[in-house]
């Protein structure tokens, strides 16, 4: 629920269950909860991304952007996230801060659900390129290549 007591604008507070799910009904599993608008963000972009056990929604695909530096805030789990050439995994609590041009990805390859936060600049258009094959996906998932 969206509460802002006065009309200066001056905060919001949203409840993420509230902001509409972009993968509700289709066959990407978790959750992907863009909270921007109902802030009535002008700078920031803020995402939430739930990620069900052994989840690769991105199907070995990944992406970059041309201007925006994005940082995740892990809030619970563990998560396989690939930068460029390198693989780390990550563990709850942690921020991570990925440059505009540089290829990523991620995926839950554990037994816990993960919740990540995206935060960035807002643009106000898309810079993100997509990138096919960027590496092999997870033999584990749930969900198949092609489908939405």
């Amino acid at each position: 629920m969206t509460t802002n007591p006065d009309t200066t604008g001056a905060f919001a507070i949203v409840n993420p269950d509230d902001a509409a799910d972009a993968y509700a009904g289709s066959d990407v599993p978790g959750e992907f909860r863009s909270l921007t608008s109902a802030l009535g963000c002008d700078q920031l972009a803020v995402t939430l991304i739930r990620i069900p056990p052994h989840a690769d929604f991105e199907q070995g695909t990944g992406h970059f952007h041309e201007e925006i530096e994005e940082l995740y805030l892990l809030t619970r789990g563990t998560l396989t996230m690939r930068f460029g050439g390198e693989i780390r995994t990550v563990s709850a609590p942690a921020a991570v801060r990925v440059a505009p041009t540089t290829p990523r990805s991620h995926r839950n390859q554990g037994d816990e659900p993960v919740e990540m936060w995206a935060i960035s600049r807002r643009l106000g258009r898309g810079d993100a390129t997509k990138l096919d094959d960027f590496w092999e996906a997870s033999p584990e998932a749930r969900q198949h290549a092609g489908k939405t």
